[in-house]
């Protein structure tokens, strides 16, 4: 009996499920609202932000509070693709023999692509602790972030920490660190866990993202002009003050206890650089404020998941083929594509995805320095 041909369903299927299990920071944020859209690249759709309540204190009658949605824009314009030429021959092996040679490694490197993006997205948080430069070697690096997150008042349930391979190194030196619980619900949750400590799901991931001002050089720099509380940019000065400070850089002001992280890059001109920042300034900060610039550092990342979003909609069979098919699953989706190189004449299997990442609450997460 002659073997079957793989179909682009088998194939898209067998994918989606090598992808789930290569993700670790895809795996750790919220993906519930990937079902809810079709689009197409370039769209820019309006994803949900979790609503928050008050407490009350019962009296006479009940409060009915106003359910207030707020939305934020998400640009699905990250079309991932992996192609590859392929024989004939190969669409008659078994989907294991198949997926070993080809769709794993295709989804290693679709995993890779994601959880790098995602790690980017801590460059959007001005919460910070710990040495810029210097890997987290401590129970005091992960009982401040647990500080920072518990002011901010973060939800205690579904707290990660994520680690780069320095920190991991380190703290895995560590005895409250080197009895790993290795359970998770993937392969890549399994092989990158590092047990449960003080309240976080501790994780290592090759990808974490680092901030570096190298061309950056200010002696002693300042705050330029005087800041109105509610602003969102400030002008920093210095006798001599050059280079561009790199977004992600994060900040502190003498005299508020507030944090900052730029939000974009900014070159200085004429001794000035003009910084958009994040958050808004609060009560206002005085002219001539001494300006602590954090050096350049990994940004190892604590998280509740409904800090980031991992969006991923529904792609449509392109026109003209009918050798394809589409997949989705937990907040994933795919679509595997048979095609053909005319010029190299070869056949070709194309599997792409559309996704957007976005920062829903800065809040809810803190930048470990690495």
């Amino acid at each position: 009996m002659a073997n079957s041909f793989l179909t682009p369903a088998i194939i898209a299927q067998e994918a989606l499920m090598q992808l789930e299990n290569n993700l670790v920071m895809g795996n750790l944020v919220n993906r519930s609202y990937s079902t809810e859209f079709k689009a197409k690249v370039g769209d820019t759709i309006t994803v949900r932000k979790p609503v928050t309540f008050r407490v009350d204190e019962f009296k006479d009658e009940i409060n009915l509070q106003n359910i207030n949605e707020s939305g934020v824009s998400v640009k699905m314009d990250k079309l991932l693709d992996v192609s590859f030429p392929i024989d004939s021959k190969d669409l008659t092996l078994s989907i294991e023999r198949f997926s070993e040679r080809y769709v794993i490694p295709a989804m290693s490197a679709f995993a890779q692509d994601i959880d790098s993006r995602l790690a980017q997205l801590a460059l959007d948080v001005p919460y910070f602790t710990g040495t810029a430069g210097t890997a987290p070697d401590s129970v005091a690096s992960i009982t401040s972030v647990r500080k920072i997150m518990n002011d901010n008042k973060v939800p205690m349930a579904g707290r990660n920490l994520v680690f780069d391979t320095a920190a991991d190194a380190k703290l895995l030196e560590l005895d409250t660190f080197n009895r790993v619980d290795a359970s998770g619900t993937s392969d890549a949750l399994v092989n990158a866990i590092l047990g449960k400590k003080f309240g976080f799901d501790c994780y290592m991931d090759q990808n974490i993202v680092s901030v570096a001002n190298d061309n950056f050089v200010g002696a002693a720099p300042k705050v330029a002009q005087a800041v109105d509380k509610g602003a969102e940019t400030m002008t920093i000065t210095d006798t001599t003050l050059t280079g561009t400070v790199k977004k992600g850089t994060l900040l502190k002001i003498a005299g508020t206890t507030q944090t900052f992280v730029v939000t974009e890059d900014a070159t200085a001109a004429g001794n000035n650089a003009v910084l958009k920042i994040y958050p808004a300034v609060a009560d206002g900060i005085k002219q001539d404020a001494a300006v602590t610039v954090i050096g350049n550092h990994a940004a190892n990342i604590a998280f509740h998941k409904n800090a980031f979003s991992l969006v991923s909609v529904p792609l449509d069979k392109p026109m003209g083929s009918n050798n394809s098919a589409t997949t989705s699953y937990n907040g994933l989706g795919l679509r595997v594509t048979y095609g053909y190189n005319i010029d190299k004449k070869q056949d070709i299997i194309s599997i792409d995805g559309l996704f957007g990442f976005k920062t829903l609450t800065p809040e809810l997460a803190c930048v470990l320095l690495g």
